[in-house]
């Protein structure tokens, strides 16, 4: 990467950093820091999230690799709006780390009995591997966490995946030397109780980010895998003992544009999710974004394929940003990345008579929203947009007027009241309305309900 190039790509990463403020919805989760490597976890019915923190580098030495100085972690409030707890581990606390490494790859947390257990790969300070897994301990899901003063001994590589069994026996995963390995821990989660071994079954090429779980009394490891002339894949293999040997069973996901996936997979109110990253908000590899989408099994306990999506997973409820851009169903309107001083993401654009947007999903509750906020942008003032129930012919809900914002890039938060009171879970429909022969009616970002 030349000199001329990395500048410009850092200037590049400040203003996405510095126009984002805000927690997505959708996919992807958040948008106002790059995260990746999401280990999601569900601790007394509440949904976490411990990825990974992309930085954007701050020499420009550093811009064409990963820029990882430390850990923040994340929360599933309301319907589908994500707290940031901020930094709950930074690099240069950990007691045996190497200081400014920038090397805090992919983490796990996970419970056992009444206390919490945050695993996590750095680089020695002494030198003695290129990675070693340290683990902190807390009373709290969300910290704070009584870090180590060494590396867990006998364990060198990255990428810990956790797996805490009925009989209530631990075994950690883990990535070394481009292959899976494995081991059962002491009961104090600190130390392991074995030697580590190679886990038989997985297909050749290079591997990481393994991530174990039980369904329907099935081991199940899932890992990132690269298949030659194709890339990062997310596969699985099953066995019915925890360190296997297992069996390869195919793909979870496809590649995605040639990089990374390291992921997770958890139950969340009855449905199972699979959390993994992709980085089509910053359309670079090294700046990577948490994303989730409902997994499935078949009744052979073998796993359908996930497509990536834009609308995700979760009911927006009554105060979650929906964000409409993110839909299930689109006709005669586009998408773009959103222009102007918005946080980073994208909006409808491209508007004409009659073109809809649909998204599915969204929790009325029990009618108490009496009104809708929408945020927009126009370059004129001729035209509306209505919202409504289930189709784009189904019932009318709410009506905004198209409103001269200052220009299509010129955003502003307008609401209206809702024609009656809505209940339950309901899809809606965005239908523009204009003179025919408009091709720019309205530019949308976001709806919320009030």
């Amino acid at each position: 990467m030349n000199s001329m190039f990395q500048k410009r790509f850092l200037k590049f990463c400040c203003y996405l950093l510095l126009t984002s403020s805000m927690l997505s919805a959708q996919n992807p989760l958040v948008t106002h820091i790059y995260t990746a490597d999401p280990t999601a976890r569900v601790f007394d019915g509440k949904l976490y999230i411990y990825p990974s923190h992309d930085a954007i580098p701050k020499n420009e030495e550093d811009a064409p690799r990963f820029y990882m100085p430390d850990y923040h972690m994340f929360s599933l409030e309301n319907g589908s709006t994500w707290k940031d707890y901020g930094v709950i581990l930074d690099q240069n606390e950990v007691p045996w780390g190497k200081k400014n490494a920038n090397g805090m790859w992919a983490p796990d947390c996970i419970k056992n009995g009444d206390l919490y257990y945050y695993y996590f790969p750095a680089p020695p300070k002494d030198e003695s591997s290129f990675r070693r897994i340290g683990v902190g301990v807390s009373k709290s899901p969300i910290g704070p966490f009584v870090w180590e003063k060494n590396y867990i001994q006998g364990i060198e590589g990255i990428d810990p995946g956790l797996l805490l069994d009925d009989d209530g026996k631990t075994y950690l995963f883990y990535a070394s030397e481009k292959r899976l390995k494995g081991v059962k821990l002491k009961a104090n989660m600190k130390e392991i109780d074995s030697e580590p071994i190679q886990i038989q079954g997985i297909p050749k090429g290079y591997v990481e980010g393994p991530f174990p779980f039980k369904h329907h009394g099935v081991y199940y490891l899932t890992f990132a895998h690269v298949f030659p002339n194709e890339g990062y894949t997310i596969g699985y293999a099953t066995s019915k003992t925890p360190l296997g040997p297992y069996i390869y069973c195919g793909k979870i996901m496809d590649n995605i544009d040639n990089g990374t996936n390291h992921h997770s997979v958890v139950k969340y109110n009855d449905r199972w999710i699979l959390f993994y990253h992709w980085w089509d908000i910053s359309g670079f590899n090294k700046l990577r974004s948490m994303r989730a989408d409902y997994l499935e099994f078949k009744k052979d306990g073998s796993i359908k394929k996930v497509e990536p999506t834009m609308r995700g997973i979760g009911h927006p409820k009554i105060g979650d940003t929906i964000q409409i851009d993110r839909y299930n169903e689109i006709y005669n309107a586009k998408t773009t990345f959103v222009g102007g001083n918005e946080p980073k993401g994208w909006m409808v654009c491209d508007t004409k008579m009659m073109s809809h947007v649909k998204f599915n999903g969204v929790d009325f509750e029990k009618g108490q929203a009496k009104l809708i906020k929408a945020r927009v942008a126009s370059g004129q003032r001729k035209g509306a947009f209505e919202i409504r129930l289930n189709n784009s012919k189904g019932k009318l809900i709410a009506t905004f007027p198209v409103q001269y914002t200052g220009g299509w890039n010129s955003w502003q938060t307008i609401e209206t009241n809702l024609l009656e009171q809505v209940k339950g879970v309901q899809d809606i429909v965005v239908v523009f309305v204009s003179e025919w022969g408009a091709t720019k009616i309205v530019n949308l970002n976001w709806l919320l309900l009030k």
